[in-house]
């Protein structure tokens, strides 16, 4: 089954759901299910213009509920998570403005210190963050 984000007015993804490919039949019939939609077709093994299981990416990213498909690029765009962060036109993806560290400890972003934070899990032993 293919998957479809539903659009409102503004190219906003309001509800996805699962439906026919493209070479299905309705009642002996070829339909443009796009249109039947009200949407676009989107991917769940597709990020940041790449396809996750190998295959050829859809549109940049796998629609959500909030992100904004853009006819132009012909890709999703999340919603912006904070205003210091830059869109990546090749990804369709938002990067800070300080890269994410390259250890495996969690981190939040600080936006008023344009920092990343390293989340403490209660009953973790506490390690100075390098960033």
């Amino acid at each position: 089954m293919a998957h479809y984000a539903v659009l409102d007015e503004n190219n906003v993804v309001v509800n996805i759901t699962v439906g026919r490919h493209e070479n299905d039949l309705l009642d002996g019939h070829r339909i443009d299910w796009e249109l039947y939609y009200n949407g676009k077709r989107t991917s769940y093994n597709t990020r940041g213009g790449v396809h996750l299981l190998g295959g050829t990416p859809f549109r940049k990213n796998c629609a959500g509920i909030g992100y904004t498909y853009d006819a132009t690029r012909d890709a999703f765009i999340p919603p912006k998570p904070f205003e210091s962060w830059t869109l990546n036109e090749e990804t369709c993806l938002w990067d800070s403005p300080v890269p994410y560290p390259k250890d495996l400890k969690s981190y939040t972003w600080d936006e008023p210190n344009q920092k990343w934070v390293e989340l403490i899990v209660e009953g973790q032993t506490p390690v100075q963050s390098a960033t």
